[in-house]
């Protein structure tokens, strides 16, 4: 399945678009649970938006639709300009995703991940690909390691090159730093943001970091259950509450204080 899904029939055409993302009325429930509800909102190519809120708001389940791991019980999704599911084939080997929380295969070694997912991507010269991912995140230690003999920072960094050994047009990104230690994620971010530049990438960050949020996302996009409750750059959400740091606008959304100070 997951091959077939990386290597689209050379027929398929090629997609332009200037917004990466574009969802409009997406719904999906979990029996009589509104999981998210009637979600729209679009995010320009080149651009970094993050996705708060706080849990069970719905970020996860709206990052799922997006990757097509769960099919939405209502609205539209668009992604790099193609229509989703319908153009999966085409739009799904020019992004990735990255979460800590889910595990690559324990007993293989990293540079063996590393090359499934090479393989999976039709890489021209995934040793090249994996040399580079090594340099820039600090792996080449870690390579011939197994997976699961790593810490959760080092697997964090092994999950992000995977994210990237493809150098997708469009990142979905779960709490890329989670687990590392200030140093370590401070590193990662500059790497992220030296490597969207030269991509001239999209990424969708979901964090609970704020510090990380007001210095990555061009935009963010603030959830509770299951909606959309409001948006803006960070400097338009901290004028708007009257708030010094992202931190504090986020718990006035999430304890329902949205009176600007």
């Amino acid at each position: 399945m997951i091959p077939e899904l990386a290597r689209p029939p050379r027929s398929e055409p090629a997609f332009a678009s200037p917004l990466a993302i574009e969802v409009s009325g997406l719904e999906k429930r979990f029996g009589g649970v509104v999981a998210v509800g009637g979600l729209d909102f679009a995010v320009p190519a080149g651009r970094t938006v993050a996705l708060l809120g706080p849990n069970g708001a719905g970020k996860t389940t709206t990052i799922a639709m997006l990757l097509g791991l769960l099919e939405p019980d209502a609205g539209t999704i668009r992604l790099l300009g193609a229509e989703m599911p319908r153009a999966r084939y085409a739009v799904l080997p020019r992004m990735n995703f990255s979460s800590p929380y889910l595990d690559l295969p324990l007993r293989l070694t990293v540079r063996q991940n590393l090359l499934v997912y090479a393989d999976l991507y039709g890489l021209d010269d995934p040793r090249g690909r994996i040399a580079e991912l090594a340099a820039m995140l600090d792996l080449r230690d870690l390579l011939d390691r197994p997976t699961g003999k790593l810490s959760a920072g080092q697997k964090t960094r092994v999950h992000l090159a995977k994210a990237l050994i493809n150098e997708p047009e469009l990142l979905l990104l779960d709490e890329p730093t989670a687990s590392l230690d200030p140093d370590s994620a401070d590193r990662l971010r500059g790497h992220l943001e030296r490597w969207q530049t030269a991509r001239k990438a999209t990424i969708l960050l979901a964090s609970h970091n704020m510090g990380e949020v007001e210095r990555l996302a061009d935009e963010v996009l603030l959830m509770k259950n299951g909606r959309l409750v409001d948006r803006g750059s960070p400097h338009e959400l901290l004028a708007r509450y009257g708030r010094r740091t992202l931190e504090e606008v986020f718990l006035d959304v999430a304890r329902d204080r949205h009176g600007a100070r």
